[in-house]
């Protein structure tokens, strides 16, 4: 692998980093500590840094050398997850009930790194914007910076994130074009009936008998409204109604979890749980209330974007390691905020071996260090490509 030189030099610090982020690990917006300590390496490498962009985010500004106007932004996210750890490495979380279950302090390792190299070296000419965020995990740190005015105040051409995969062989890359990761949105059904004496139905209303038609028919949504090749699932996750034997409730309430890859896919699901809901109601004279919440946007990757992560990972690790048409997932992420901004491509940087086997979200999920050093090269090489120097 073609890692640069100065960054295997510093990959022992690294790991220091990343260490030290997985025992103290914080929650959306709580990133104080974490964010306190990539702010004082930023500063101490000379490197403009600005705090508390989308409340605990932080940026710093790497300029080139040279006078081009060029600039993109590469983010990484900081905050962990409300779980415990089960496993026992030496750098166990020291918070009870939290812990980096999915590696975003690896994430954040892998962009200190890049920026040490990038500040000592500076052989580019324009401007990097390096984004330092809170709150990825369910909280929309993307867009509460975005919303900070991020690009007003940093403007980029293009954006890129990074994200490990424990299902990918350790440094090899994998992307795609258009979408990769799925939009996330839920949906809370509250059935407002008639209670009544279990032993005397017909003078009720029952909300489970129709919950379990809105489970039923919601099953169908994907399997028979969808494109078969169209992307989407629909899981009702919850159900919730009655409190004693002989009591029919008078109420009775559904959570739903709905993931879709485009935009018509996400409103014809939205329409069919509405339309259900209104239709039941009418039946059976009740009323019945459906709230569809919107989340995370689809992860889309642009063209051009792509092509330029890929060349830059393929000068890191060989071009046969750089799968460019791996399948899109399911699950979500808020990079897919920045994406809606400006053009740029998400890319999953491998981290599986015979040691690294967990799911990220797993209790025993671990973030493997030795690929530490090919994310961070990742990004220099990255850089130099996309702001290249004059002569």
């Amino acid at each position: 692998m073609a890692i640069k030189n100065r960054i295997a030099e510093f990959e022992a610090e690294m790991r220091e980093w990343r260490h030290d982020f997985h025992m103290y690990p914080e929650l959306c917006y709580e990133e104080t500590r974490t964010a306190g300590i990539v702010a004082e390496k930023l500063r101490a490498w000379g490197i403009e840094t600005h705090e508390g962009i989308g409340k605990t985010g932080v940026v710093g500004v790497i300029r080139g050398n040279g006078s081009g106007d060029g600039a993109i932004g590469i983010r990484a996210d900081m905050d962990a997850l409300p779980m415990q750890e089960v496993s026992n490495p030496e750098y166990k979380s020291k918070v009870d009930g939290k812990m980096h279950a999915c590696g975003h302090d690896g994430h954040t390792s892998v962009l200190l790194g890049a920026a040490k190299y990038l500040a000592e070296t500076r052989n580019f000419d324009g401007t990097v914007h390096l984004f330092f965020q809170p709150a990825e995990e369910g909280g929309g740190g993307a867009k509460a910076m975005i919303q900070d005015g991020l690009f007003d105040r940093f403007p980029c051409d293009a954006v890129y994130g990074l994200h490990n995969m424990p299902q990918i062989p350790k440094n090899q890359f994998a992307i795609r074009k258009g979408p990769l990761m799925a939009g996330a949105d839920s949906v809370t059904i509250t059935i407002k009936a008639r209670g009544g004496h279990a032993a005397m139905p017909h003078m009720a209303i029952d909300p489970i008998a129709i919950g379990t038609q809105i489970y039923q028919a919601a099953q169908t949504f994907v399997s028979r409204s969808i494109d078969p090749f169209e992307n989407a699932v629909v899981s009702i996750t919850q159900f919730h109604a009655g409190t004693a034997n002989n009591v029919i409730p008078g109420e009775a309430m559904l959570n739903a979890s709905v993931r879709t890859m485009t935009k018509a896919t996400q409103t014809l699901i939205k329409e069919k749980f509405q339309k259900l809901c209104e239709g039941l109601a009418h039946a059976n004279g009740i009323e019945i209330e459906c709230v569809y919440r919107e989340g995370y946007p689809v992860t889309t990757n642009h063209d051009a974007q792509v092509e330029r992560v890929v060349a830059a990972a393929a000068s890191v690790v060989g071009a046969d390691a750089v799968d460019t048409d791996t399948d899109a997932l399911m699950g979500s992420e808020d990079f897919s905020y920045m994406l809606e901004e400006r053009p740029g491509a998400y890319i999953f940087l491998g981290g599986g071996d015979e040691t690294h086997t967990h799911s990220v979200h797993h209790p025993e999920y671990d973030f493997n260090d030795e690929t530490l050093t090919t994310g961070a090269s990742l990004w220099a090489a990255l850089v130099e490509a996309e702001l290249p120097r004059a002569g």
